[in-house]
């Protein structure tokens, strides 16, 4: 396993981290612990959840199963880094006004506190907003943030789905109360999603933040089975975005058996390849899924095959404003 700094922290983690979106809803508990042994036994030592997840089975859900998997014990939570989120509707009637998505220092106390006890530590490694919400000042926020980490309940902050000038904002007003602020960004980024490379990705090395890709294979139709209707594949389902993505895909199937690698593996060895990357988040529904995504860390991209795979899925030109301007 390769492992990188996150950010401008001191804070090492996998080049893979484990996304847990799936265990509850799609992946059953059993199948959910199968997944987490063998992300330890690889090396992974990266794992990101939200409190939101869980879906369909309840908010929640997902910490619970990851809380009774660290209570089997054997240095399963010492090995972990954990990232969890806050922003979401938890359905607490207790919160009532206050459980609407959004944040608060009211909501990351209450929130922070029902994460720690569904996963049944004391303590994440990462917490992370899920959103901005740019009806909260940050003397809000990073107070309320610099009290956690006072009470070692986290450790470090990271924001998801901000944008570039949310990024800059919230670091010069983390310098202003001599804070560390934001270590990291959790951002969709894929081949069919370039978007980031205008400001966000700038932004963050520039900021130093580390990246963390979510929807690396966009939801599947980057995956194996995108080209084929498969019954329980993600993208079997989603014929309208297929259609509208089939010549990129079917020249993306060529390209990929060309390299002889399935399509899932180069797409992910192409966002791992970008400078500004941390660490893509891979959600495997099953064991093997997941141990065929260790494959991206082999997985070398030529040049050429740069070349080629930005002739199929054209980014933006570069950062902005070089992009689109003189």
């Amino acid at each position: 396993m390769e492992y990188s700094y996150l950010g401008k922290s001191g804070l090492k983690v996998s080049r893979i981290c484990l996304g847990t979106m799936n265990f509850g809803p799609v992946t059953d508990e059993k199948e959910s612990f199968r997944i987490m042994d063998a992300a330890l036994d690889a090396g992974v030592n990266f794992f990101d959840t939200a409190n939101v997840y869980g879906f369909k089975i309840g908010a929640g859900a997902t910490e619970e199963i990851i809380g009774r998997w660290f209570k089997q014990g054997g240095g399963r939570r010492e090995k972990v880094v954990l990232a969890t989120k806050v922003y979401g509707k938890m359905g607490d009637e207790t919160d009532g006004p206050n459980d609407e998505g959004g944040l608060s220092a009211y909501k990351i106390r209450r929130h922070l506190e029902g994460s720690l006890k569904r996963l049944q530590t004391d303590h994440v490694e990462l917490y992370q907003m899920h959103h901005e919400d740019s009806r909260i000042s940050w003397d809000e926020l990073w107070g309320a943030f610099e009290v956690a980490v006072q009470q070692g309940k986290i450790g470090y902050v990271g924001s998801s789905n901000f944008a570039a000038w949310h990024i800059a904002i919230a670091q010069k007003e983390a310098e202003k109360r001599h804070f560390l602020g934001l270590v990291s960004e959790q951002h969709k980024y894929s081949l069919l999603c370039r978007e980031p490379e205008l400001e966000v990705l700038p932004a963050a090395k520039e900021l130093g933040l580390g990246v963390i890709p979510w929807s690396p294979l966009d939801g599947g139709l980057l995956g194996r089975n995108a080209l084929k209707k498969i019954e329980g594949s993600r993208s079997g389902g989603n014929t309208e975005r297929v259609e509208k993505h089939k010549q990129q895909l079917e020249q993306f199937a060529s390209l990929c058996e060309e390299l002889g690698e399935p399509q899932d593996v180069v797409a992910l060895a192409w966002v791992l390849a970008n400078p500004s990357v941390t660490a893509p988040i891979i959600g495997p529904r099953t064991s093997e899924q997941f141990e065929s995504s260790l494959r991206i860390l082999d997985v070398k991209l030529d040049e050429s095959t740069m070349n080629r795979l930005d002739e199929i899925f054209p980014g933006p030109g570069g950062a902005a404003p070089k992009a689109y301007a003189w």
